[in-house]
């Protein structure tokens, strides 16, 4: 289990940004040699990135390389430097259907890849929202390595002519669909990110209804994002109590055989209980990463 509250994107070529990583309370950054990277500059971002791994330590924080279209000669290239660098996990852009996780799960398997070492999908095309629950059940074929779905929503408005409104009226049904394949298969799932670093409010609303949506997070564009993002998917205070209490309850002996209790007026299931666990944990390993670092 790992916190994905906050996944910052960093342009690859930016080497003041990619310093600036240790600084940062994110739970882990996207390193991005994709679209942020202009193309007669994709061999120098490598470079970075290469420098990056081989002298820093990222303090827990996840690590996710952003790689090219594997179809393209700096996709191939991408690929051969996650090789080198062993992040945490690699994200393929614009994934249409189950064979472009296949491909890149046989690739790692045959360069002997450590195990630790994840595929991540960005679901960002009209066909990869269609085809979402196939491409989520890859997770289920051997060394398949499908571990997240991260939906892009600046292609998906692009592709299917949806302006951009409050709310992400229209794009909701799509989101929804995504997450409910991501759920059904066992993934994690990542919300889109919020263009204007600067709209604070408008940031807020969005990591509100991503939350209430079922998001584990939100990817990001900028440092002042992290602290928005990283309370709103974040077990707050009153949600650990209650999640702490629904734990207790259950362990008394009384409740032993008992699938359904009254708790303060409501009736909480044992199902319950798995979910509290989670919420614990996850606020258990957040608050161990902040003790490191005082």
């Amino acid at each position: 289990m790992r916190p994905r509250r906050s996944l910052l994107s960093v342009p690859a070529i930016n080497i003041r940004a990619l310093e600036k990583i240790r600084e940062l309370d994110c739970d882990g950054v996207i390193l991005d040699l994709e679209d942020s990277v202009a193309p007669d500059m994709k061999g120098k971002a490598r470079e970075n990135l290469e420098k990056l791994f081989s002298g820093s330590s990222f303090d827990g924080r996840e690590t996710v390389i952003r790689i090219n279209p594997l179809s393209t000669p700096d996709g191939k290239a991408d690929l051969q430097l996650v090789l080198s660098c062993r992040p945490d996990a690699v994200l393929l852009p614009k994934v249409e259907q189950p064979s472009d996780i296949h491909d890149v799960a046989d690739l790692l398997a045959e360069a002997d890849a450590p195990e630790h070492l994840k595929i991540w999908a960005m679901i960002e095309t009209p066909l990869g929202v269609l085809n979402a629950a196939s491409i989520a059940d890859a997770a289920h074929t051997p060394n398949a390595r499908l571990a997240a779905f991260v939906i892009g929503l600046n292609d998906l408005r692009k592709e299917t002519h949806v302006p951009r409104l409050p709310g992400r009226t229209y794009l909701v049904p799509w989101m929804m669909q995504v997450i409910l394949a991501a759920r059904a298969y066992g993934l994690d799932v990542i919300d889109s990110v919020s263009n204007d670093f600067r709209d604070i409010e408008a940031f807020e609303a969005e990591c509100e209804q991503g939350r209430a949506m079922g998001f584990d997070g939100k990817m990001l564009i900028h440092p002042a994002q992290i602290e928005a993002a990283n309370r709103h998917f974040g077990p707050d205070e009153a949600t650990l109590a209650e999640a702490r209490a629904i734990i207790a309850a259950f362990a008394k002996p009384e409740s032993a055989e008992l699938n359904i209790i009254n708790m303060n007026g409501q009736m909480i299931e044992r199902l319950h209980v798995g979910q509290a666990e989670r919420l614990v944990a996850m606020a258990d390993i957040i608050a161990q990463r902040k003790a490191k670092k005082t």
